[in-house]
């Protein structure tokens, strides 16, 4: 059986024709990269792309199909996928469904059988644009309107559509239904808030297994429904889209550190962010952002070098760093600000991603960091 035809118009007027796979439709996004070999299962779950149509550079997709493991929320969250081509024989022990029919059932629409490679160029040099991917409408001259027309990233609150809707505690650690017995994880007996922006499943099975009693509170959460659950230290998650647009987190955010000045705070990605923001720092766009595996990064404090996972199109500007913020992490491809940490208080975040979930662990020490500093 043929599969349809489907494009992708970009909004400066390229257009790309491959064939369609997962749902038909149309949908638009901001088009991003995603340089890792593996994990796709966790980039099409991961709340932080949320408003994105997600392109993997490695060129064959979906061989192991998907699984009920992997996942970091409760469904697949792109805008759209794009891949070079698309394995429909998943060969994996731990698959139950192939990679076509996930994407169907979850209504997500993709692309397959387009040069990917010059996709990735195209934005690595104009930048990431916003673009529109269909089925229904195959007139390029109607998709570059539309993508032209569509809403942007910048200014864009992403964060409501994905927030949980009322708290929860969260108690698994990392277990497998295919290990002879449970990973080692400490007593739960540190009481954090978790502010959820878009977060992670992964990130919360890293706090249970340092030995955090998580609460996870929508990011809409004032500080006074914070500060409710009297937590021993709090955490700012990722999410999706423009920190600057999130006026209502960067107060939360001011107001419980002022309200407890002693209480550490540790921020990841949007959370560091945000973190930063509500400190007096400023936060620029990408030309087109850090996505992929194995993004080198500088720890100033060892004087050594961390393989990290990142996703974000942010970022908070180096130059301007008040006084009390002290840099901690740089990226060795850019030189853009990837931690940081104040000089007085126990507050520090960083903008990759330390529970990996797919890639490597080089950062895992930073959640030990965290449980180190509530327990001082």
């Amino acid at each position: 059986m043929t599969a349809p035809v489907a494009k992708l118009a970009l909004e400066d007027g390229t257009v790309y024709t491959g064939r369609a796979f997962g749902a038909p439709g149309e949908t638009f996004g901001e088009v991003v990269f995603n340089t890792s070999m593996t994990g796709y299962q966790e980039v099409l779950t991961d709340p932080s792309y949320k408003g994105q149509i997600v392109t993997m550079t490695y060129p064959l997709i979906g061989n192991y199909g998907v699984n009920e493991e992997d996942c970091e929320s409760q469904r697949p969250q792109v805008e759209g996928f794009i891949v070079r081509e698309l394995s429909r024989i998943p060969s994996n022990f731990r698959s139950h469904a192939s990679l076509q029919d996930y994407l169907a059932e979850n209504r997500i629409l993709g692309l397959e059988g387009i040069d990917t490679r010059a996709l990735v160029r195209r934005l690595r040099v104009r930048g990431t644009m916003t673009g529109v991917l269909s089925t229904t409408d195959l007139d390029d001259a109607s998709l570059v309107h539309k993508a032209r027309t569509s809403p942007g990233i910048l200014g864009r609150d992403l964060v409501r559509e994905v927030v949980p809707d009322r708290p929860f505690a969260w108690k698994e650690g990392f277990t497998s239904k295919f290990a002879s017995q449970p990973l080692p994880t400490r007593p739960p007996d540190r009481r954090i808030v978790a502010l959820d922006f878009g977060m992670k499943w992964n990130i919360l099975r890293c706090l249970v297994q340092v030995g955090c009693q998580v609460t996870v509170v929508p990011g809409t959460a004032t500080a006074q429904q914070v500060l409710a659950f009297e937590p021993e230290g709090i955490f700012l998650s990722n999410g999706p889209g423009d920190p600057a647009a999130l006026d209502y987190a960067i107060r939360t955010i001011r107001e419980v550190s002022a309200a407890r000045p002693r209480t550490p705070i540790f921020g990841i990605c949007l959370g560091h962010q945000l973190l930063g923001l509500a400190l007096g720092a400023e936060t620029f766009k990408l030309k087109f952002g850090h996505r992929g595996a194995n993004q080198p990064v500088l720890n100033h404090r060892t004087n050594r070098v961390e393989i990290t996972t990142q996703n974000h199109g942010f970022a908070v500007r180096l130059d301007d760093l008040p006084a009390d913020l002290e840099p901690t992490h740089i990226n060795l491809n850019d030189g853009t600000l990837e931690g940081m940490r104040h000089r007085r208080l126990p507050i520090f975040s960083v903008q990759y991603h330390p529970e990996a979930s797919a890639g490597p662990h080089d950062s895992s020490y930073l959640f030990e960091d965290f449980r180190t500093l509530i327990c001082s």
